[in-house]
């Protein structure tokens, strides 16, 4: 037993009818009161019926009654103002501040033996790495989920926002500027996505604008800046970025970040570092002003085909400098890849952007560039097919994401309507 359900339990009335209080009075909950997050009572501004008087006032929970001095209310007069004690189990007489004693209620003898029973199997399943509802899900009506679902997106959207406005605060407002750092984080992939993001920071945007017209220097410029042209090379391009980068160094005073940074190891050679940075050079060749020319793209294959770059041609045989890598083949970033820029970089950054300007319709964007998007295919989404829930769109592999991460994993079944339904019912 623990206060979160008790607390959840009062929210929603959860109780068998005919309340009465530990010394027989009846009572009649006329309005259940607002949850308090912070210090004080749990929750404000109750309305109750005890006996014939009506009142209003506070309403604090505990398991035991005798957590009331555990807890040392009876030395707060915050408490005075509670007009109902509700328990678990009522196993001492209690006093507030003042010198009155609370009305006390007993829940246990007013929980449905199955809402108990269902609480502890969603608190402690068979299997404990899955998802607790997994294989009761088809229990619940497919409004209560697909409506849920919904919420769940607009929630992950805005956990993400906040990668967002660490880097607008860094950065002093410039969104242009924040669109360069969070595309370069994405580009780099979950393992070199901290290195791409200081390689973007070391890198003046104005810099690579300069070079936009000339793709080797732009190349050279971020090869050069990413720690990885130092050394002795035997091909030609190399050298020739080597070269490039070392004048552009004499022109500014570049400093590169460490090359140690940057991960290859048991990644796809698709996604090694070297070719992820001449498809960034590519894509930065494209335009000036990213985050403008961005914002004028409403529709996902679009955007999918910006971002779809390839790399410079020395890679088409290569995954690295000096070492050839068998038959020929363009290089590009991949439409998947693609989609997950836009997943993870784009669309939440036009989120915040609409939210931080008050246009609805920039974050009513950001949702339908994702249902325009196929489903991520990952072992979290594809946890919930036994279940019968097979998203269509991004937008729902999205939400299923938060469902896992931010619901199952961490147990708030409380806080989550297909728990609710399932406990209730």
């Amino acid at each position: 037993m623990t206060e979160a359900f008790l607390h959840y339990v009062w929210r929603h009335q959860l109780l068998d009818r005919g309340l009465t209080t530990t010394d027989g009075q009846p009572v009649v909950v006329l309005r259940a009161g607002e949850q308090n997050t912070d210090a004080g009572p749990d929750f404000f501004n109750a309305r109750l019926r005890i006996g014939d008087v009506e009142w209003a006032g506070n309403i604090e929970i505990h398991i035991h009654s005798s957590d009331w001095n555990a807890h040392r209310h009876q030395h707060d007069a915050a408490y005075n103002n509670v007009v109902l004690h509700v328990v678990y189990e009522h196993d001492a007489v209690i006093s507030m501040q003042d010198g009155r004693i609370p009305p006390t209620i007993e829940l246990r003898r007013w929980l449905h033996p199955s809402l108990v029973e269902n609480y502890e199997a969603l608190m402690a399943p068979a299997n404990a790495t899955a998802s607790p509802c997994l294989t009761r899900v088809g229990e619940v009506p497919s409004f209560t989920i697909n409506s849920f679902l919904e919420r769940l997106t607009v929630e992950r959207l805005e956990a993400k926002s906040a990668v967002v406005r660490r880097m607008l605060d860094e950065n002093h407002g410039n969104w242009e500027q924040t669109c360069y750092w969070l595309l370069a984080r994405y580009f780099g992939g979950k393992v070199n996505a901290l290195a791409f993001e200081l390689l973007a920071k070391a890198t003046d945007q104005r810099l690579l604008a300069r070079w936009r017209d000339n793709p080797r220097r732009l190349e050279a410029l971020l090869m050069g800046q990413a720690g990885l042209l130092e050394g002795y090379f035997q091909d030609e391009y190399p050298r020739l970025l080597q070269a490039d980068y070392e004048a552009l160094q004499a022109g500014t005073g570049l400093k590169p970040i460490g090359g140690h940074l940057w991960k290859f190891y048991r990644l796809r050679p698709s996604s090694f570092p070297t070719i992820r940075i001449s498809q960034f050079a590519a894509l930065m060749s494209q335009t000036n002003n990213l985050f403008a020319t961005l914002l004028d793209i409403d529709d996902a294959a679009t955007l999918q085909r910006f971002f779809n770059q390839q790399a410079s041609a020395y890679w088409n045989t290569h995954y690295r400098f000096d070492a050839p890598a068998g038959k020929p083949s363009a290089k590009h970033l991949g439409p998947m890849q693609a989609d997950l820029l836009v997943i993870n970089a784009w669309a939440p950054l036009l989120f915040t952007y609409g939210a931080a300007h008050g246009q609805q319709q920039r974050k009513d964007q950001a949702l339908d560039l994702l249902a325009q998007l196929p489903p991520e295919n990952n072992h979290i989404v594809r946890s919930w097919q036994p279940a019968g829930i097979q998203p269509s769109n991004a937008a729902e592999s999205q939400a299923l994401l938060q469902l896992t991460n931010s619901y199952c994993s961490t147990r708030r079944c409380l806080e989550c309507r297909i728990g609710y339904h399932l406990l209730k019912h």
